[in-house]
This record gives C-alpha cells, structure tokens and sequence, in this order.
C-alpha cells in the first residue's frame, strides 16, 4: 500500500520539485501552502491517510516550527521532516527538540529526501509496533488498535464498546482465527477494567482431570501431588477480565462449577473449607453452535443462557475482503521489524490474488501465509510465488549457476536484466557487466546508494566514481507502493 506524503511549503515551484522526486519513488503525496491549511488537512477527516509530513520552516503567516509545535499536541505520532535553506546549528537543535524526525537543507538531493521519508516510516513502524505490544501486554488494547475498517466489522466495534460500558456476560462467536481474543482485550480495554487482569483460558487445551484446579484453584494437600496452595484462574483475574476461549469445550461437570460462580460471585478451590469472593469481568468464546449443543445435551441450558448476555458475532475474513489490505500492511510492518526484513508491500495482482481466497483459516491462516511470504521473498514487494499454498507457484530460488547467467528485477519477471553471455554465446566485456550490474542494483535499491554501495562491497565514493563513468541514471526508481 502506498504511502502518503504531505508536502508543506510556500513555494509552489518547490512543490511541484518535491512531488516529482517523491511520486517517481511509488509514494503519494498532497500539498499544502501555509501551516494552518496543513494542519486542517492533518487533522482533518481525511488526517489518518498521511503518513509523513515534509514541512519548510520558513513561510508567511504560520511558520514551520509553530505548526510542528502545533501538529505535536494534536498528531504526536506523525513523523515530520524539516525542509530549510538555512541550515544552522540552531535551527537543527530547535527543529529536533520540537520533534521532527529529520532536518534537510534545501536543495536536497533526491536520493537523500527518499532515504529521509524510508527512514521516518520505518521508525514510525517500528514506535507504533511497540506501542500496541505495550498496550496488550498492559491490558489497555481499545477497538483504535484493531485492524480494518470493514463494513461488517463496524458493528462488531459498535457492540463491543457497547457491551465495555456494563459489567455483563459476552459471548463472542465466530470461525477459528477470526480473531476473538482481540476483540475480547479491546473490550477490556474499552471498559473501566483497563489495565486489570485479562487471564485467557483455553478450555479445550486443559487435560480433564485438572480443569477444576487450573479454573479454581486448590489448597495444599488437597489431592496427590498439591503440595503447595495454587490460586486459579478466576482468582488470578479478580478485579479483571476472565477470558474464556472455546467455552464449548468444558466438561458438564465442571460447566455446573463455572454456573455457580457466574450466579454467587465465589469460587471454591480444591479442598478449602470456605468459598472465596471474587470481582470477575466473564468474556467467553466459541467457534461452536452452542445452542446446537444444548439441543444435543453437551452444554447445559442455563449456563447457555448466563453466558449468552450480550452475543458478538465476528465475521469471517471472506466477508471483510476489503481489510485485506490493511491486514497485510500490519503484519508486513510487524514481521520487517522481528525479522530485520524490507518488504515494503505486495505487488497489485498479489493482493488481487489474496483477496480472491477463501481464507478457511481466516487472520490467523493470513498472518502465518504473510510470515512465510516475508521470508521466502528477495525482492521488496510481495510476489504471487511468495505464497505457493494459495497460487500454486513455487517460490523462485535462483541456482547460484542461474544467478550466474542472468538476473531479474521482482517486477519484470520476464525482462532479462542483464547477462555474462551475448547473443553468440561470447563473453561480454567486464565494463559492459559492471555497468548493468550497478544500474539493475540502483533500480533494485530503489537509489538509496548507501545500501547500493554495501551490497555491492565498495564505497560510497567508488561507487559515484563509477556511476559518473557509466553515465548511470541513478534517478531510476522502482516502486515502493
């Protein structure tokens, strides 16, 4: 998905210069002319669509550094570079301190402006990846941080911040991997209970003969091998959330249990004398028709029914295609920052393809297929062969002697970049190899020559050195969307 670019300066000559570098590099952009109209376009309805801002310091009316000052009470996770022609010690020490990202001095060579925009959106990725794990870890996760703006989804949010407001029973339904222990944490961090306890329990992963101590704890003694008193779950959770995955899997006799706790606020562990109080938050799920399973005589009714207060049904990912597109961006920008990976996106007729697919495993089956294409893929974009289990293509792995004889660029798979052999099988002069060599790599790097330059193993300076004397387009970009 294509980033957006916000371009902020007086100078429409400037404008028009730093559009051309920016959307020849796959980003979108828009423009404002004075600070106030930037920051009603930031802020405004259409603000969430920008991803980085590029502001010139010097304008009539609002100057640059009032408006970052602005943008920062308002937008403190827009990343923000400064444009300027006066580049002075103290302009870059106020510029920083009033939080932007980056500072350059006007004119700025094109590659360095694009090095400068990939820079502030991997850092950005990366504040806002460890800001969601911190809300989770926390118990603070609120319907903002959920993915996805489907039609079908917006009444799941509409329901759950309903539900978050009182203190009953939820039941959340839906197919595997739809993703119900995430709506269950947003409940949680919806309701006044944020930042309490959220203990989940899978109940169909609890061997039989211990769901009663793991749910209620025991006291030492108890029974053969209790040597030390052990609190529960619903006792771990007190003035918190209980989070009850696959609920449908309980044992009858322990379906009573859990009834009487739900009506008496109390559970009694193993072996104690007396019950214990406790202020339990009860959010349930399933992938089962549990009122199939009453019918059926494997679920009791009432409990059913206690449960089933307040039901939130998730859609699966065949019915919410459109956040495909979304879902791929997170867990792209997620699985870049765990596995030190590039990938700036998938190719159009990729998530073309993704979004055809059923999806049987839905986010979760998503989430593992991104995984692997992230690793599989040597190129920035994501390819149809990334994901062999849904395209039937094998991934390409070049042979090191396919390497040898000819290279190919990840979106002209079938144009030949460049070979050792001509046209009569002869070997082609060292300069006309080194010259395709540094051009195919200029494109591939997308003209960021630092990186150029390391992956060929030679310096900056030889590498400009030779660029000069190739007469090389360094200004070739591909795209990045």
């Amino acid at each position: 998905m294509s980033k957006t670019v916000l371009i902020v300066d007086d100078d429409p000559t400037q404008r028009r210069l730093l559009q051309a570098v920016i959307e020849k590099s796959g980003f979108k952009t828009v423009q404002a002319d004075n600070g106030d109209t930037a920051l009603d376009y930031a802020t405004g309805p259409d603000g969430k669509s920008i991803d980085v801002m590029m502001l010139d310091l010097v304008m009539p009316g609002r100057s640059g550094m009032e408006t970052l000052a602005e943008l920062r009470k308002v937008r403190p996770e827009l990343p923000v570079i400064v444009l300027t022609g006066k580049g002075s010690i103290d302009a870059v020490v106020a510029a920083m301190q009033g939080g932007a990202q980056d500072f350059v001095v006007k004119p700025a060579s094109p590659e360095r402006l694009i090095v400068s925009i990939r820079n502030a959106l991997e850092i950005n990725t990366l504040t806002t990846e460890v800001k969601r794990l911190n809300k989770t870890s926390q118990n603070t996760l609120t319907f903002d941080d959920l993915i996805g703006s489907a039609s079908s989804m917006r009444s799941v949010v509409a329901m759950g911040e309903r539900g978050a407001k009182a203190n009953i029973p939820i039941l959340i339904t839906g197919e595997s991997g739809v993703g119900k222990e995430v709506v269950a944490r947003a409940i949680q961090g919806a309701s006044d209970r944020s930042g309490g306890a959220f203990i989940t329990v899978n109940c169909g992963a609890i061997p039989e003969n211990l769901v009663e101590s793991i749910l209620f704890g025991h006291e030492k003694g108890s029974f053969t091998g209790a040597n030390a008193k052990h609190f529960g779950k619903f006792q771990e959770a007190n003035g918190g959330t209980l989070f009850l995955d696959e609920v449908g899997e309980l044992p009858l006799d322990m379906q009573v249990k859990l009834l009487r706790v739900l009506q008496e606020g109390e559970v009694d562990p193993i072996g104690s004398k007396r019950p214990v109080k406790v202020d339990v938050r009860i959010i349930s799920a399933t992938n089962r028709d549990l009122s199939e399973q009453v019918k059926e005589g494997g679920f009791r009714e009432d409990l059913y029914y206690r449960l089933n207060v307040f039901p939130i049904e998730v859609p699966p990912l065949r019915e919410r295609r459109e956040d495909i597109s979304a879902l791929l961006d997170h867990f792209v920008k997620r699985f870049n920052a765990q596995e030190n990976r590039s990938v700036r996106g998938a190719l159009p007729q990729t998530l073309d393809m993704l979004r055809g697919f059923s999806w049987p495993g839905n986010v979760r089956q998503l989430e593992n297929a991104i995984f692997r294409a992230v690793i599989l893929s040597d190129g920035h974009m994501l390819k149809p062969e990334d994901f062999p289990q849904i395209s039937g293509l094998a991934p390409i792995i070049p042979s090191a002697e396919t390497k040898a004889i000819s290279v190919e660029s990840d979106e002209t798979d079938d144009e030949e970049k460049f070979k050792i052999l001509d046209r009569n099988g002869h070997l082609r002069s060292l300069e006309e190899i080194e010259r395709d060599l540094i051009q195919f790599a200029i494109e591939t790097y997308s003209g960021h020559m630092s990186e150029v330059a390391r992956r060929l193993g030679i310096g900056r300076s030889t590498l400009y050195r030779k660029v000069r004397e190739h007469e090389l387009d360094t200004d070739q970009k591909r795209e990045a969307g």
